[in-house]
């Protein structure tokens, strides 16, 4: 069973940046493309965006041209680059497999709250 651990999150002022981290276990992580999602309070959770395992990228209307998701195989991680945040970014963000893929276990997620 892979476990999925996400790091990064805070609170960041509008118009700050982060960079969220989500380790993997397991070798499989190479062979799926990968996703970020986020579920904000009251709301259901949402893709945000995908990698594949080619490097390919995929990203929700919202956050196109401000988020950048990426991945090193080789230390079984993805990452989000999040810049220009907005307050409708607050919620708390979790990794897992891309959206066609079976999914695993959800991990703890990472808060990450935009506000002045």
């Amino acid at each position: 069973q892979v476990q999925l651990v996400e790091s990064g999150g805070g609170l960041v002022q509008p118009g700050g940046s982060l960079r969220l981290s989500c380790l993997a276990s397991g070798s499989i992580f190479s062979l799926k493309p990968m996703g970020w999602y986020r579920q904000a309070p009251g709301k259901q959770r949402e893709w945000v965006a995908t990698v594949t395992r080619g490097g390919s990228t995929g990203y929700t209307d919202s956050v196109k041209g401000r988020f950048t998701i990426s991945r090193d195989n080789a230390k079984n991680t993805v990452y989000l680059q999040m810049n220009s945040l907005k307050p409708e970014d607050t919620a708390v963000y979790y990794c897992n497999t891309g959206p066609f893929e079976p999914r695993w276990s959800w991990g703890q997620g990472t808060q990450v709250t935009v506000s002045s």
